[in-house]
């Protein structure tokens, strides 16, 4: 069952998260902040996340907690957050009604542009650099949604229980890196950071990891055929693999 709390820190961390690497990575994305002042949005959940995405120089960046922030939206439960992201839900902003312009039209525009990355048509992903980008953007998320689930669905945390503390880091060669930090079973993941891993899982190729997170191939054969390399502490990728297992339940 998919824990509906969960869900709204998958929400905000991985998924609103990956506006991040959006706006780093495509065109598309940097033209619809082109000119845009410096804004930043507060998510205020009540009895959940809590976070701020910040807008300047075309860049986007999101950091936990929403104290300091132009636009603020309040949501009452986290169903309500949720529906925010399937779109069954509109926050009326608390604060920040001066710059609500920038909220139903360059947020929306961005938050359009990444829906149509992250949820692409056969034909779009039949463009090699089109499909680089959704490839990217889908790691970043599954890898801050291991985390996330770690430290906050029941079932997850059981397994990051057993973990010890140390660095996992996870890629794809010759592309994106992220770094899962463990520390007293908190699970903590840096993109594109750095550590000095206890144990490594790679994917051998932006295809494969493809293939992996839309359930077209078998981890473990591709862990047998050596497709994913596994190295180091073995007893970290096991439990960081039953969370990974979990992560397409709550990304469907």
């Amino acid at each position: 069952m998919v824990d509906k709390k969960a869900l709204a820190y998958i929400n905000m961390f991985a998924v609103l998260g990956t506006l991040e690497n959006l706006c780093d990575l495509d065109q598309k994305a940097k033209d619809i902040l082109k000119n845009a002042k410096p804004v930043s949005i507060g998510f205020d959940v009540k009895d959940g996340p809590k976070a701020t995405l910040s807008f300047e120089d075309g860049k986007c960046m999101l950091t936990e907690g929403c104290d300091d922030c132009d636009i603020k939206l309040p949501f009452s439960s986290v169903d309500k957050f949720n529906g925010l992201i399937d779109g069954t839900y509109t926050p009326i902003p608390n604060k920040g009604f001066s710059k609500i312009g920038f909220l139903l039209k360059t947020f929306i525009a961005l938050t359009d542009r990444l829906n149509e990355v992250m949820r692409p048509t056969e034909e779009a992903l039949k463009d090699p650099e089109f499909f680089t980008l959704n490839t990217v953007l889908t790691f970043y998320t599954v890898t801050v949604a291991i985390s996330q689930l770690g430290n906050n669905d029941a079932v997850s945390r059981f397994s990051a229980s057993n973990m010890e503390d140390g660095d996992i880091l996870v890629s794809i060669k010759d592309g994106p890196k992220s770094i899962i930090h463990v520390k007293d079973h908190i699970l903590t993941t840096e993109k594109e950071g750095e550590g000095n891993p206890r144990c490594v899982m790679e994917f051998a190729s932006m295809e494969l990891a493809n293939d992996l997170f839309n359930d077209k191939v078998n981890s473990l054969a591709c862990i047998g055929d050596g497709a994913i390399l596994m190295k180091g502490m073995i007893s970290m990728l096991d439990n960081m693999n039953r969370i990974l297992d979990r992560v397409s339940m709550y990304l469907a």
